[in-house]
């Protein structure tokens, strides 16, 4: 269902909701009776969580232009300490 405005010249704004694309040029109003037309008006894109609307827009970026890195980024975990030397007794185990 969209919503669709209409404005009556005696009363105010009028919303109706209809399937896409059925919309008439007019409706009766409901508190006078006379003919509102239909107004176009842009979408309610305000209504849409910032958050997400930053997600989308931070995404749309990098499909383009991806950040440049020198190195890899930290995954703020500790970083892993060296490994010992390997024991020369190791060497004379059988392996699989």
């Amino acid at each position: 269902m969209v919503t669709y405005q209409y404005v009556c010249d005696v009363d105010s704004e009028i919303e109706v909701n209809l399937p896409m694309g059925t919309a008439p040029t007019s409706v009766t109003c409901p508190d006078c009776g006379e003919p509102a037309r239909r107004v176009f008006s842009s979408p309610r894109l305000s209504a849409v969580d910032q958050n997400r609307m930053n997600l989308i827009d931070s995404t749309k970026a990098t499909a383009d232009r991806p950040e440049v890195v020198t190195s890899i980024p930290s995954d703020g975990r500790r970083k892993r300490q060296p490994m010992a030397p390997p024991d020369p007794r190791l060497q004379k185990l059988p392996r699989p």
